[in-house]
């Protein structure tokens, strides 16, 4: 049967292929974990008309399928699970940006930087900033409702979509929201469908809305002799109702990782550090922002520096940047993404550490800390398994306990990942029966036939 449907694929889609280099680079996303199965095949879509026939058709066979852009997800709500992979990050045109409406109309397989790189060509900026933002898609970016270190201030990807088109399951065009500044005619489907991970329907266009480029006023990057103290300076600033365009922290163990990957020791003996930027509409507005700033962070650091040159902001910013990619090249990296009440900043961090500590796995904690949206970061050694289907049972037990911290702490299981595969089993933990049966009825409407991305977020 597979081979048969896999032959109609392959004879019926110009863009389908299914040679063993696609199939695997279908099977994983950036989280690495693995799906159950290779794609039936992947259909990479060129046009919204490719995209129809593609559902309309597997909607009639009753044939799974997995919408799919950059595959940079860290949840697994992308892998191929034995689906039909629907590619739709050839589709990359920024249809316009208008200056004076400020927004811009653009295909889902945009990288969210060249939006950003294209509003700065009139002043203004693509607010979300994933980390992923160089090569991580529009499309992706509104599945999964992506954040950022940006975001604190300036909002994430839901707070940037004005208007959606969508492929629904059955291969129908649907054209939510507006492109103008208010609008409140009929409920909210644009909302709904940011976060959706698929589930719901293929995003093929967007109206996004772009803000003002504003100055930066410079940066600051603080130490503190341990991580609880920076999470506490940390809550400070929002207790202080201070608006950082960036609050960053990073623990001694995240330090000691970034100075083995880039060889520099700077920071390597510190307990703890928190990088810190304002802006504003001028630069005199940004500059008194970022000093009411500093006279909070000053309060129990051990070393404080700012600076307000570009070049210097950017190497205090190293470190957080080369977080990621420091704990991975120490080993397999579970990467989640818990979000707390930010008053509770400081007891999530505990909660971790004492986690790392009962279950002797390394975790590495890194943080947007001016919205509570802590990252994680559950490390084990290459030799214990060459994919994440091996990762140890120490890892898993760690990490479900870490999603009973958030919860337990009046937090959410996902700031900005999503849930996808990895954190499916721990829905209950947050949403009660109720809410997961009006979910469910939501998708069976929208996806009569199941065949939107199984298996994944709800």
């Amino acid at each position: 049967m597979t081979a048969a449907l896999r032959a109609e694929v392959l004879a019926r889609f110009a863009g389908a292929r299914a040679d063993d280099d696609a199939l695997a680079l279908a099977r994983t996303d950036r989280s690495g974990t693995p799906g159950s199965a290779d794609a039936l095949a992947v259909v990479r879509a060129g046009s919204v008309n490719e995209v129809r026939a593609v559902l309309a058709w597997a909607h009639e066979q009753r044939v799974p399928v997995v919408p799919r852009g950059a595959g940079t997800g860290l949840a697994g709500g992308a892998v191929a699970d034995g689906a039909l992979v629907l590619d739709v990050s050839g589709m990359r045109r920024i249809v316009h940006v208008d200056p004076v409406e400020e927004l811009a109309v653009v295909e889902p397989g945009v990288l969210t930087a060249d939006l950003d790189a294209a509003a700065a060509e009139h002043g203004l900026m693509y607010a979300p900033d994933p980390a992923s933002a160089a090569i991580s898609t529009i499309g992706g970016n509104i599945a999964t409702n992506a954040g950022g270190m940006r975001c604190v201030k300036h909002g994430v990807t839901r707070d940037a979509v004005l208007g959606l088109e969508v492929v629904l399951a059955d291969g129908r065009l649907l054209r939510t929201g507006r492109a103008t500044a208010k609008g409140v005619v009929g409920y909210d489907l644009t909302a709904l469908l940011v976060g959706s991970e698929g589930t719901l329907g293929v995003v093929v266009g967007a109206t996004l809305r772009l803000r003002p480029r504003p100055h930066v006023g410079g940066t600051v990057l603080a130490t503190y002799p341990d991580v609880e103290t920076a999470a506490r300076a940390c809550s400070r600033v929002g207790a202080a109702r201070l608006r950082p365009s960036l609050l960053e922290l990073i623990d001694a163990a995240t330090l000691a990782a970034v100075a083995d990957h880039t060889g520099t020791t700077a920071l390597a003996s510190a307990g703890a550090a928190v990088v810190a930027q304002a802006d504003g509409a001028d630069a005199p507005t940004a500059a008194a922002e970022l000093m009411r700033i500093v006279d909070v962070l000053r309060d129990g650091a051990d070393t404080l520096e700012q600076d307000d040159d570009p070049a210097r902001a950017d190497e205090l910013l190293t470190a957080r940047r080369l977080a990621l990619p420091a704990v991975e090249a120490r080993g397999h990296a579970l990467i989640e993404d818990i979000c707390v009440p930010r008053a509770r900043l400081a007891e999530a961090v505990r909660g971790i550490e004492r986690i790392a500590a009962e279950t002797g796995v390394p975790i590495y904690t890194f943080a947007h800390a001016g919205d509570g949206n802590l990252h994680p970061i559950v490390s084990w050694p290459r030799d214990a398994g060459a994919s994440g289907a091996q990762r140890p049972a120490a890892v898993d037990d760690a990490a479900g306990r870490i999603f009973e911290l958030a919860v337990a702490l009046g937090g959410t299981l996902s700031g900005e990942h999503g849930v996808g595969t990895l954190k499916r089993a721990y829905l209950g933990l947050e949403l009660d029966v109720d809410v997961l049966a009006v979910q469910r009825a939501v998708k069976a409407a929208l996806d009569p036939r199941g065949i939107l991305n199984p298996g994944k977020a709800i």
